[in-house]
């Protein structure tokens, strides 16, 4: 029996393990900034299996240095990264895995059929918040490197687990990492990808939009300035400036280019009374890029034409809405799609599978952008959470899919990292 036979038999033999493990990851709510719980139990699992731990609390200080750092409200003390490395005989190829803990806000209860922190199982479906954003990632790097070492067999390449913190509203925890100086000759990001191999990432861009109008007496209103109704021009505006990026935007990892930029406002803030006049306006939106495009020059475009179109407009030609670019920002990122890397996670893919990948790109940020830019680690995106349970409310994943990405994984060390 060769190598990749053994794998393929432990895993099925241990099906019961993983999934156990994803429910337990499921099980500890690990909200952004109440990431300590799971690092804890993430680091004793890694020593439980003989990996070599580093568990540790990034400094905002040193983050601030970074020009990729993004500024956040709530300091690291107490929300750890966990990195585990399994160290080779020497010859081979290092490989970095990385995902991140924490997850979004379960929400209202009686949106989930299942508890959000269950880790409920029906039809097929493993149930929780995180299910498929992205703690089956986790599971299955974390399972395919157990796969390997209660095998028997030996690496000659190093392999790096990342545990990351605050990915969702900054990804300093994996910029935390690549400024520890982690690398590696390849990286795989377990991030949600439908069980795609994408070797690309969308940027997002936050921003916010003050819309200003004229105060007035509600018994007077014909002499003020409804900031409702100008806000609304404005965020017409918005759709409009998507519509012109969709017709001109292209890239051969987007083929739906409309799913993949989108650009909207998804917050509106007025007014402050049921009988008073709205004054001021406030409108909280996001747009993304594709690789290869310039976010300042993207975000220059976007003043300039919202302003433009809404000078049309007497009130806001003289008040010109104000655009502020703040709070989650990311970096388009992507790789060749015949790198090394993706090459070899698309052989394993189909040596499990049995057939070829789709090869596509991510339409969500990733902390790709990190490892491509600043870590000299080529990084391709594979995992098997969906995309479109990402963020969702009753989140769940199938487990098959989370048992077959187990031994693409798998399959992808041996390649890469050789054995002895």
């Amino acid at each position: 029996m060769d190598k990749g036979q053994l794998i393929d038999q432990w895993i099925e033999q241990n099906h019961s393990t993983i999934v156990t493990f994803l429910q337990e990851l499921i099980k500890i709510p690990s909200v952004t900034g109440e990431e300590g719980p799971i690092q804890e139990f993430i680091a004793g699992k890694l020593q439980e299996m003989g990996l070599e731990v580093d568990v540790f609390e990034p400094s905002l200080e040193e983050l601030r240095q970074h020009p990729a750092f993004v500024e956040v409200s709530q300091g690291y003390e107490g929300r750890p990264n966990v990195v585990g490395t399994l160290k080779g005989t020497g010859g081979g190829k290092s490989l970095l895995f990385n995902g991140h803990v924490d997850v979004i806000p379960a929400g209202a209860p009686e949106s989930w059929q299942h508890g959000s922190w269950s880790g409920d199982i029906a039809d097929g479906r493993l149930y929780g918040r995180g299910a498929s954003d992205m703690k089956s990632g986790l599971a299955a790097m974390t399972m395919a490197v157990k796969a390997i070492l209660d095998s028997g067999i030996k690496l000659r390449g190093d392999v790096i687990l990342e545990y990351t913190m605050d990915e969702e509203l900054s990804g300093n925890g994996t910029l935390a990492c690549v400024m520890k100086g982690y690398k590696a000759d390849g990286g795989i990001c377990c991030e949600t990808s439908s069980m795609r191999v994408q070797p690309g990432s969308i940027g997002r861009i936050w921003f916010e939009i003050k819309v200003q109008g004229k105060a007035a007496g509600i018994q007077r209103r014909w002499e003020g300035v409804n900031a409702i109704e100008k806000g609304y021009l404005v965020t017409q505006a918005v759709s409009e400036f998507e519509g012109v990026r969709v017709n001109r935007i292209s890239h051969p990892l987007y083929p739906d280019i409309l799913g993949a930029i989108p650009c909207m406002v998804g917050v509106f803030e007025s007014g402050s009374y049921h009988s008073a006049f709205p004054d001021s306006c406030l409108l909280k939106g996001s747009m993304a890029t594709v690789p290869g495009e310039d976010s300042a020059a993207v975000k220059e475009e976007f003043v300039q034409f919202i302003c433009e179109k809404v000078s049309r407009d007497p009130w806001l030609k003289e008040h010109p809405p104000e655009v502020i670019f703040t709070g989650y920002f990311a970096e388009p990122s992507e790789i060749p799609v015949d790198s090394p890397i993706v090459q070899t996670l698309n052989q394993s893919f189909i040596k499990v599978m049995g057939k070829e990948p789709v090869v596509s790109g991510r339409e969500g940020a990733a902390d790709i952008r990190f490892m491509n830019c600043y870590g000299d680690t080529p990084t391709v995106i594979f995992g098997p959470g969906l995309t479109e349970q990402m963020h969702a409310n009753n989140e769940w994943v199938n487990i098959e899919d989370l048992i077959q990405s187990t031994k693409i994984l798998a399959h992808t060390i041996l390649e890469w990292c050789q054995t002895d």
